[in-house]
């Protein structure tokens, strides 16, 4: 658990994940198998994820931005000069055992070793973030939402294969309902789109290897969620601006006609402080709870996507069919949450 001194205390909650024998945190309720903690964290994720993808399909649809390379190394740049702000302020730390009046040196932030040990989730980031932003380019906010929740099933095959994960019936039975719901929901989509349909499933999958991966990872590499944060961003980022340059991205947004436009630039502002709160919440949820739970929050929080959606954006005409599969969808979400409420 992250020390602190006698006189001061982290002022940002962070993931408290313990070595040696961590006190036991206050439940939800009595036999209750999620903390507080848990709950909150997963609360915080719903509420910037939506929020963050209506932002960048106003961004990549409305405004029509040429490149969702920029927009995600905007969104790696802002992330770290936040986190750099804080921690030079002392308000947060980068490890789990680091005492918030440690020198500030830059160098020191996050040891080497350290660094190379989570590769592998800066990569899987990387990947994630990428074909992510892309996916919400070819396909209504409405279908986008219905086929991610299938993301559910390709992280419980992810968790089982790297962590040996084993799921109970009440929990498998939740998905199949949820899964189920999806195919229905699309099952009458006038605006199919092959390639939008195959990014978003190819998101899905990216997704999975990421959370699996920083269940596996962020717990043991002694960093706690900004420290995840920070090494994604300084791997990541010099990777996307050298990808960016080679294809010409940075040349298109130079040439883009809204981009000194008030309104577009409040949209990237939005988009990139709502990227820093989802991915620091993201990293708390997977580490406090589990990668299912991360996923099936993204379940319970399509609603709000799906309605914004619909009144915003538009896209996708009303469909007795598609109401019913979305109601299946939410209904094996919220049997989801129970059974991990109630410890199932």
């Amino acid at each position: 658990m992250m020390a602190s001194t006698k006189n001061s205390s982290p002022l940002l909650p962070m993931t408290t994940t313990s070595i040696d024998s961590p006190p036991a945190e206050e439940k939800v309720f009595k036999g209750s198998a999620m903390t507080k903690r848990g709950a909150y964290a997963a609360i915080s994720y719903m509420s910037c994820a939506v929020l963050l993808v209506l932002f960048n399909k106003a961004a990549l649809s409305s405004y029509n931005f040429p490149s969702a390379n920029v927009i995600t190394l905007c969104q790696i740049i802002c992330s770290c000069c936040f986190l750099y702000l804080l921690r030079r302020l002392k308000l947060i730390s980068f490890h789990l055992s680091e005492f918030l009046s440690t020198p500030d040196n830059f160098k020191t932030f996050v040891p080497l070793k350290t660094l190379i040990d989570t590769l592998p989730v800066a990569v899987t980031y990387l990947l994630y973030m990428l074909v992510t932003m892309e996916s919400v380019r070819g396909v209504n906010v409405p279908m986008y939402t219905t086929l991610r929740r299938t993301t559910v099933v390709f992280t419980m095959i992810v968790e089982s294969i790297l962590a040996s994960q084993k799921y109970s019936r009440p929990i498998i039975g939740s998905v199949v309902i949820i899964v189920f719901g999806a195919f229905v929901a699309g099952a009458r989509d006038l605006s199919f789109d092959f390639y939008g349909y195959a990014v978003v499933f190819l998101s899905n999958i990216t997704t999975a290897i990421y959370l699996a991966t920083i269940a596996r990872i962020g717990k043991s590499s002694g960093l706690n969620s900004f420290g995840l944060m920070w090494c994604n961003g300084i791997v990541c980022g010099p990777f996307l601006l050298v990808w960016s340059l080679i294809r010409g991205d940075l040349a298109l947004t130079m040439d883009f006609p809204y981009l000194f436009s008030p309104g577009f630039l409040v949209v990237m502002l939005m988009s990139c402080i709502l990227a820093f709160f989802l991915n620091y919440s993201i990293f708390l949820n997977t580490t406090l709870n589990s990668a299912v739970t991360q996923t099936i929050c993204g379940n319970l929080k399509d609603l709000f996507t799906i309605s914004l959606g619909w009144f915003i954006f538009g896209g996708l005409p009303f469909d007795l069919l598609n109401v019913l599969g979305q109601l299946l969808g939410f209904v094996g979400s919220g049997l989801y949450a129970y059974y991990k409420l109630i410890g199932k």
